[in-house]
């Protein structure tokens, strides 16, 4: 969350996972201003999590960054272009249970 802060990320929101999926404990979706901005937002967080955890995640989606997919095992991070965040809309997809109940 601190690098995507530091690299101006919009809207970065962290959704728990633990109990809705085996996947991951957390999803965190932000979005970047451009294409540059994600792919360098990929690049920075990618190379921070080698560094502070000594294993390389997994990327996804970076050659053209409108949607890169960070696989760093207990923490997916989905980094987003405005437009293609707002078509796939993740958030409301894994919120959907949290509200379900209420009118």
């Amino acid at each position: 969350m601190a690098s995507l802060d530091d690299d101006q990320a919009v809207e970065t929101v962290s959704i728990p996972l633990a109990g809705k999926s085996s996947i991951a404990d957390y999803m965190v979706v932000a979005s970047g201003r451009s294409t540059r901005q994600v792919a360098s937002m990929a690049t920075k967080l990618a190379e921070k999590i080698k560094a502070e955890f000594g294993r390389s995640p997994r990327i996804e989606g970076l050659p053209t960054a409108d949607w890169v997919l960070i696989d760093a095992g207990d923490v997916i991070v989905h980094l987003f272009r405005p437009e293609v965040r707002t078509f796939y809309n993740l958030e409301r997809m894994w919120s959907f249970g949290e509200n379900a109940g209420q009118a």
